[in-house]
């Protein structure tokens, strides 16, 4: 007869291993599935100078690796894979995965956080945390004084233009448009900011440098035209997509895909549920929000599973 966990926790990042860590210290035994990135988006970031507890700052896989070995100190187990397919309103819990494996469990957590929306550009890889970001509240104080551009023109764009001139000297905003999609507030506090240019109708073909970003080029989408900027920094701003294809047709979900929880809680619609992390935050998207909201979900589940007797 297949042993049934207590607790599954979908996701290595910030919330996964935090959960991990809480539901492993109130003895449930978690069992960690790691998925395609190990460690979460924070094992693509150099250095994070935000993350309570390190004055001088960690190297994003340094902080990540630290997570783990306390999750597994206190006895998380962790399965190596994907999960390829869940059956969320069986009971137990029952999810497939790519190794043949079937795990069946009472509670799960889903830690599999959301994936930034890239340009899909050779250069943008190998410079990834070399000047190359998606995160202007993350790594916008590594550019003081420095020139850099926005890819975007949506509310995301424009807020993480308006953040970045808190650091930087100039902040070029390349859009692929003649206009943007931002909501009109979110235009008009960009335009009206001095230290914010545009470049319309444009895309960028390459990002310059060996071991830095040191500018990139820029294709005119009307006249095919190129021309090359100078600047140390490049944030990406189209986007992120939240990890939940798999949970399709099974938990409510916004109109952008992330999870819909309980407000002040971490549960889901489907009871033993719970959520935490980007999956289901569109708003802050930070390692410390997420490690919280990790912490919150761990407690959810032991109180379920109090409540249900098991």
């Amino acid at each position: 007869m297949q042993n049934i966990e207590k607790i599954v926790i979908l996701g290595t990042g910030p919330a996964g291993l935090t959960a991990a860590v809480y539901a492993a210290r109130a003895n449930l035994n978690p069992l960690c599935i790691e998925g395609t990135q190990p460690g979460g988006q924070l094992t693509i970031t150099s250095e994070v100078e935000n993350y309570p507890g390190f004055p001088n700052g960690v190297m994003g896989p340094e902080l990540m690796d630290g997570f783990r070995k306390q999750a597994e100190r206190f006895g998380t187990r962790f399965e190596v894979g994907d999960v390829e397919k869940v059956d969320l309103k069986s009971n137990p819990i029952t999810l497939s995965l790519a190794n043949g494996k079937t795990v069946q469990t009472r509670t799960l957590v889903i830690a599999t956080g959301a994936t930034a929306r890239w340009l899909g550009l050779p250069s943008e890889r190998k410079l990834m945390g070399r000047g190359v970001s998606s995160c202007a509240t993350c790594d916008g104080f590594f550019f003081r004084g420095q020139d850099i551009v926005v890819v975007g023109g949506g509310d995301t764009a424009m807020e993480e233009a308006n953040f970045l001139t808190r650091f930087a000297k100039s902040i070029t905003v390349i859009h692929r448009r003649d206009s943007l999609r931002a909501s009109k507030v979110m235009q008009d506090r960009a335009m009206k900011n001095p230290k914010i240019s545009f470049i319309w109708d444009s895309e960028i073909t390459e990002i310059l440098g060996d071991q830095e970003v040191t500018g990139v080029k820029v294709r005119n989408l009307k006249t095919n035209a190129i021309s090359q900027l100078d600047v140390k920094g490049v944030f990406v701003a189209i986007g992120h997509q939240p990890n939940t294809k798999l949970f399709k047709d099974q938990l409510t979900m916004t109109e952008a895909q992330y999870l819909e929880v309980v407000p002040g809680t971490t549960r889901t619609n489907i009871p033993g549920v719970f959520a935490a992390g980007d999956v289901a935050d569109h708003v802050y998207r930070q390692a410390v929000t997420a490690a919280g909201t990790g912490c919150m979900a761990s407690i959810d589940a032991e109180r379920y599973l109090e409540a249900e007797g098991l």
